[in-house]
């Protein structure tokens, strides 16, 4: 299967949501906890293994940095993944913690070309609150969100398979709907599906969307 998200080039690294790129066109933004494998997932959906910085030391992602992708064949020109900053990791200064917080709150209420949101989580752990945090937003302001279940390798398949499970009965029991899969970097698994996931978010109309994180 080719990879509609080949060809994905480093723009900038924004300190704040003012220096972005134009907001125009479409973009999905990528989430996630410091440790949870963010920056591996955008290297594996993109086919670039340098593109977003990896480290065995945790909140290396200390802005955010835009990635464009190529709009050959694609409806909608200026295609963009956006790289949030890394969260909770404890030896970022508490000052700056702050500053991402209110940043990533401004951009996910007022980008206009924000389409939908992938959101990594590990899977060997139970959701933590910067994850429900943004569940509860994606689902009150209708924004698409798509959960990859990341690290899926330390688990056997049939362990992977129940946590799957697992968070979708959670999901159905909360009253959220985002969707979810299986994921890992390192093996391989699911890159495929995220791939289109991410493709489909791109494809999303606008002013849904938009006007209701207005609200």
């Amino acid at each position: 299967m080719s990879n509609p998200l080949q060809g994905a080039q480093f723009v900038l690294a924004a300190h704040r949501i003012s220096q972005l790129p134009a907001d125009q066109g479409a973009e999905v933004a990528f989430a996630g906890r410091s440790n949870a494998g963010k920056s591996s997932a955008l290297n594996a959906l993109t086919g670039h293994k340098g593109l977003a910085r990896t480290s065995k030391t945790p909140g290396r992602t200390q802005q955010m940095v835009a990635f464009n992708l190529p709009s050959t064949g694609q409806p909608t020109p200026d295609l963009r993944l956006i790289d949030l900053p890394g969260y909770g990791y404890a030896k970022v200064p508490l000052e700056m913690r702050e500053h991402w917080k209110l940043e990533i709150d401004a951009y996910l209420h007022q980008r206009r070309s924000l389409r939908g949101l992938v959101l990594i989580v590990d899977i060997r752990h139970p959701l933590k609150e910067f994850d429900r945090m943004m569940l509860e937003f994606c689902f009150a302001t209708q924004l698409p969100c798509h959960l990859l279940l990341t690290k899926a390798d330390k688990l056997s398949r049939g362990q992977a398979t129940q946590a799957l499970a697992a968070l979708r009965k959670q999901f159905a029991a909360e009253g959220l709907h985002a969707t979810a899969q299986i994921f890992s970097s390192s093996a391989g698994t699911g890159v495929d599906e995220a791939r289109q996931a991410v493709m489909a978010l791109l494809q999303q109309p606008r002013e849904g969307a938009h006007q209701a994180r207005e609200r």
